[in-house]
């Protein structure tokens, strides 16, 4: 089976991806990882404002088969949150890397998470 893995974002292992090249850094899952998790019930995530640490968990989502926690590519403020996810958790699944996005952030100052992959070394690792 072959997924979608756009080449103007970052990833991290556990399959979250992060756009790069603007002020502020998208962040959702993967193509991969909502195939994995089937269909997605529930979006928990962090508020405007909040602080995430790279590579620390941010959220969680629910699907019929698992919850899972979702972690994030870089440090920084929250500056955007999906709303859409809480009545729509399912565009996650149907959109993984454009209506489904997860958060916004406004990265700190070398708050880049050591260890993403870019889109080639990800596609290996699921394939």
């Amino acid at each position: 089976m072959s997924f979608d893995v756009p080449d103007d974002r970052r990833y991290l292992e556990s399959h979250e991806w992060a756009t790069t090249g603007g002020d502020t850094v998208r962040i959702g899952v993967s193509d991969f990882a909502q195939d994995e998790l089937g269909d997605v019930v529930f979006v928990e995530l962090p508020e405007v404002g909040d602080e995430v640490s790279a590579g620390e968990s941010f959220g969680v989502v629910e699907s019929i088969k698992a919850v899972s926690d979702l972690y994030a590519p870089v440090s920084g403020e929250v500056v955007a949150v999906n709303e859409a996810l809480f009545d729509r958790p399912e565009l996650v699944n149907e959109d993984p890397y454009g209506e489904g996005w997860m958060l916004e952030v406004d990265p700190a100052e070398g708050g880049d998470a050591d260890g993403t992959l870019d889109a080639d070394e990800y596609d290996q690792q699921i394939a």
